[in-house]
């Protein structure tokens, strides 16, 4: 019986190609494969590429675009940079119904288009939030601060900014507008890596 069990969880860790030869699993980490989530009220599988012979995109193949942005581009704000694991974690949540966070991919609206963009997020293009008025409006309608005389961002959504990854400016300068209208630094989160990491690990995109 023991090793009946042994084999059924081996055989967990393997998929099949078009030839139906059996072909080990690409796992995003130990154990786990996929992850059904809901972006714009379809389900969408989170997972890796499974085809092992799949490549990066040839757009992000150019090795010489932007500047190198910092770990920690925002001092002395305390804006959490964070990883893959911790984005489909921010994703999951989302999906399952928690209204308090938003993914936000923050590039010019062609970006999307190009490239994909990642599950559950939403397009507020960075050049909205440098200037004021509109920033408010987006403050006030989508990310539930109470703008007023005095900002109460007690509601405020926890923001989980993204763009083209460590060498585009995208992020960076929206997260520094919204830091300077107050917004708290504990309610926004860098995915440095951005679309380049994504893709580069094969994971799943969408279409916004």
């Amino acid at each position: 019986m023991k090793k009946i069990v042994i084999m059924f969880a081996s055989l967990l860790a393997f998929g099949a190609n078009a030839e139906g030869e059996v072909t080990k699993e690409v796992f995003i980490s130990p154990g786990f494969v996929s992850l059904n989530v809901v972006h714009q009220d379809e389900t969408v599988t989170l997972q890796r590429n499974q085809d092992r012979d799949n490549e990066i995109s040839n757009f992000y193949l150019k090795t010489t675009r932007g500047k190198i942005q910092p770990m920690h581009p925002f001092a002395p704000h305390l804006v959490d940079t964070i990883g893959e694991l911790e984005m489909i974690n921010y994703i999951k949540q989302r999906s399952e119904g928690d209204d308090s966070i938003l993914v936000i991919d923050t590039r010019t609206p062609n970006w999307p288009v190009i490239t994909g963009a990642i599950p559950t997020a939403v397009n507020i293009p960075y050049t909205k939030f440098k200037k004021k008025e509109k920033a408010l409006e987006i403050m006030e309608d989508q990310l539930d601060v109470q703008v007023d005389d005095i900002f109460d961002f007690s509601y405020a959504k926890t923001l989980i900014m993204y763009c083209n990854g460590i060498w585009c400016g995208q992020t960076p300068t929206a997260v520094a507008a919204l830091l300077k209208y107050g917004y708290p630094a504990s309610k926004i989160k860098y995915y440095r890596g951005g679309m380049n990491a994504w893709k580069s690990l094969g994971l799943t995109t969408v279409n916004l």
